[in-house]
């Protein structure tokens, strides 16, 4: 599973007017089964993705597409981690994308 960090790298100004593309971009990725929970940081500094296990290189790609990297507009920080304890709904999430 991987913590992605999004802290942004540009005045709030420009992170709200390309707000609208990332919330898109970002519900393609619940859709696609690829998120666990997302939000933003408080303070107001960036923003947190939880996602599904999935192969490094994947996630890198899928970062990439996202408007405010392509814009330049934040940084991440991918933090990858194996989770040893977990609610039920988070393991059998886990059994769900080991058996597709």
């Amino acid at each position: 599973m991987f913590i992605v960090l999004l802290r942004y790298d540009a005045p709030l100004e420009q992170i709200d007017y390309a707000l609208p593309d990332h919330r898109a971009w970002v519900e393609k990725q619940y859709e696609a089964g690829l998120f666990i929970a997302s939000g933003r940081q408080r303070p107001r500094t960036g923003g947190v993705i939880l996602t599904r296990p999935m192969p490094r290189g994947k996630l890198d790609a899928l970062l990439a597409t996202d408007p405010w990297v392509v814009q330049k507009l934040v940084k991440c920080e991918v933090i990858e981690f194996e989770a040893t304890r977990t609610a039920a709904e988070v393991v059998m999430l886990n059994e769900a994308v080991l058996t597709t």
